[in-house]
């Protein structure tokens, strides 16, 4: 029997469930989905005034990344507000990339025909996953601009009729502002994937000891990954909500 390793760019469907096609990588994003709610649910009702060793661990964090944001921003009152949804942003991202480790996930599925198909993919290896997280994460930046400095003069970022000079930076602006949605996805998605074929073609050659190493490390480009993606939402929400100088 021939071995060999499958690359598939595209998730591979499961099934349909009301007229929307299900796959690998949806499945998984339910799943990992399924096991934060459960983790909030259990750390919500373990909290305590007076905090134990855990609580204290997740305090600390809670208040440096809050301090870090209220740093950056230079508001504290926006930085509650973002909060959240950067939090949310980053512990779902390494959720999803690390919970792409666990023993089965891309191993156990159904063959269809002779393709096998895997039951779970790392729905960040899916770049519609990605796509969908970026398209959140720039519509914040975008809304947030607008909410700060006012609709018109935050369009004056991007249309600037003021001089030659000004047009064309209000140009490069905008794509700039347009080619966020290809870097932040194809950022997440190409690291991901990448590590995702190395450890098939390392697991393929030599199966044993030597692909722990490579999953500790992409274990890390993992974590890493949802850290850029988490700064870079709350670097981009800086510029958007600070005041544009004023054209003289």
């Amino acid at each position: 029997m021939e071995s060999g390793i499958h690359v598939v760019l595209k998730a591979e469907e499961l099934g349909i469930l009301w007229g929307i096609p299900i796959t690998n990588s949806l499945l998984m994003t339910w799943v990992v989905m399924a096991i934060l709610f459960v983790f909030v649910f259990f750390v919500n009702r373990a909290m305590r005034l007076t905090p134990g060793s855990t609580q204290t661990v997740l305090e600390w964090g809670v208040e440096g990344g809050l301090d870090y944001m209220a740093e950056t921003l230079e508001d504290m009152k926006l930085a509650k507000r973002f909060f959240p949804l950067l939090a949310t942003l980053f512990f779902f991202i390494v959720a999803m990339n690390e919970f792409a480790f666990i023993p089965g996930v891309g191993s156990i599925g159904f063959f269809h025909g002779d393709e096998f198909v895997p039951l779970l993919r790392p729905p960040t290896a899916d770049l519609n996953t990605t796509l969908a997280l970026t398209i959140i994460s720039v519509l914040v930046i975008e809304i947030s601009g607008v909410v700060a400095v006012g609709f018109f003069r935050y369009a004056g970022k991007f249309i600037n009729f003021t001089s030659p000079v000004n047009f064309v930076v209000g140009v490069i602006e905008l794509i700039s502002e347009t080619a966020r949605l290809v870097t932040f996805s194809f950022r997440l998605f190409g690291n991901i994937f990448a590590g995702e074929v190395l450890i098939a073609i390392v697991v393929l050659f030599v199966p044993y000891v030597v692909p722990v190493p490579f999953m500790l490390f992409e274990m890390f480009v993992g974590f890493v990954q949802a850290v850029i993606f988490a700064l870079l939402t709350l670097f981009f929400i800086k510029l958007a909500v600070a005041v544009p100088h004023e054209s003289h």
